[in-house]
């Protein structure tokens, strides 16, 4: 399986769609980065999504995960990963009103 393959078929379907993203998040990253799976119920109040969505990207900041010593494949995985969830923050907090 190649990273990119394991990342598209994460994303694929919820592009843009934070809420989603982030509460299937565990099935692309690594044990060790400490990510606590939400449940989608727990992403209905868009303040619960902001909380998740800043937690999440806490642990997939690219500095954080050089700092962690994470694998070259965690970084890109990281990268990736952060890359996606931001362009979805964009579309999200554009939509809702906080």
């Amino acid at each position: 399986m190649t990273l990119d393959g394991d990342i598209k078929r994460w994303a694929a379907g919820k592009e843009g769609n934070l809420r989603a993203l982030l509460s299937t998040l565990q099935y692309v990253l690594w044990p060790e980065c400490d990510w606590k799976p939400v449940p989608l119920t727990d992403l209905i109040i868009a303040a619960s999504v902001k909380k998740v969505y800043r937690k999440a990207t806490l642990i997939l900041h690219p500095d954080k995960v050089q700092q962690k010593g994470a694998t070259l494949h965690q970084k890109c995985i990281a990268e990736h990963v952060f890359e996606l969830l931001k362009g979805a923050w964009n579309k999200f907090s554009s939509e809702e009103l906080f």
